[in-house]
């Protein structure tokens, strides 16, 4: 018997609609029916993020550390890239803060990638286009010709795990909260960074200890990102194909919550099988391998 001989079934955003209205015993008939069922899709995914369920949005990224002198390193860094272009960067000062003259903001040299572009740390304040920005070491002076974007940093959810790479080689660093980052007495002593406490904010900031000992040095870690939205002219989910059972139940009922109360048992109990489901799949396939302690041999 024949087959199809294809494998690239999906659902655009518009069938996966069409599906979810149907599952509710209703049809889709006008614009804001169509409104409704997006803003409820992107309701959905940000209860993905909160469960853990985007195994297919994490990203490796490496950040450069910046040293400035022997006393002092940037130890915060953004969860992601901020660049900021410049009429011309090359007598800027990597650590240094640059200062801008109309907006008054303020952010730190991490890198130089080019000749007319800087990555940053998280600006305190909004530069602004009209912005020269002032090195507070070198004293350089250059033009701002592209104000920076902080979509990149803010699309992070969480960080899963972290090392820093010195001449290709990778040592873990572990996760700390909060209140053990305040509770370090020295937080500008400076060495290979053991430590990083991650402070989840709207746009979050990763802070790494001790203070990088160079500018060499690389934190290097995985991040969780947002999925990405459901736009107006959007018609493709930023979901593999594997998802879209569980991505239909769960507009379903979301939709059901709004549109037919009287299905919302049968299709929260259909999107709760199929959450489980896509849950399972959804993690790393890696080897079972026990340790035991010492404690656990003795007899």
């Amino acid at each position: 018997m024949a087959t199809s001989g294809t494998v690239d079934f999906n659902l655009s955003i518009a069938e996966i609609i069409e599906e979810a209205y149907e599952r509710c015993g209703l049809e889709l008939r006008t614009g804001y029916d169509a409104k409704t069922a997006r803003r409820s899709l992107n309701l959905l995914f940000s209860d993905w993020a909160n469960r853990g369920l985007n195994l297919w949005v994490v990203e490796e990224v490496t950040q450069t550390m910046a040293q400035l002198s022997t006393t002092s390193a940037i130890t915060e860094y953004p969860l992601g890239t901020i660049t900021l272009t410049v009429a011309a960067s090359a007598n800027l000062t990597i650590g240094e803060t640059i200062t801008g003259s109309v907006s008054g903001a303020t952010a730190k040299v991490i890198t130089k990638p080019t000749a007319t572009t800087i990555t940053i740390t998280v600006p305190v304040g909004t530069f602004v286009a009209t912005d020269n920005v002032t090195g507070s070491t070198s004293g350089t002076v250059t033009a701002v010709t592209t104000v920076p974007s902080l979509t990149d940093t803010q699309a992070t959810v969480d960080i899963l795990e972290a090392v820093i790479r010195r001449d290709g080689s990778d040592i873990s660093i572990g996760r700390i909260s909060r209140g053990d980052y305040l509770a370090i007495p020295d937080k500008t002593s400076q060495g290979r960074p053991t430590q990083y406490y991650v402070d989840r904010q709207i746009t979050p900031i990763i802070t790494v200890w001790p203070a990088p000992i160079n500018s060499t040095d690389q934190l290097v870690y995985y991040r969780v990102k947002r999925i990405e939205d459901v736009g107006t002219s959007q018609n493709t989910p930023d979901v593999p194909f594997r998802f879209l059972p569980c991505l239909v139940a769960g507009l379903a009922y979301y939709l059901a919550v709004k549109r037919s109360p009287q299905r919302i048992g049968l299709l929260k109990q259909m999107y709760d099988e199929e959450w489980q489901r896509a849950a399972a799949e959804d993690s790393e396939r890696v080897a079972l391998r026990l340790v035991p302690t010492q404690q656990s041999l003795r007899i």
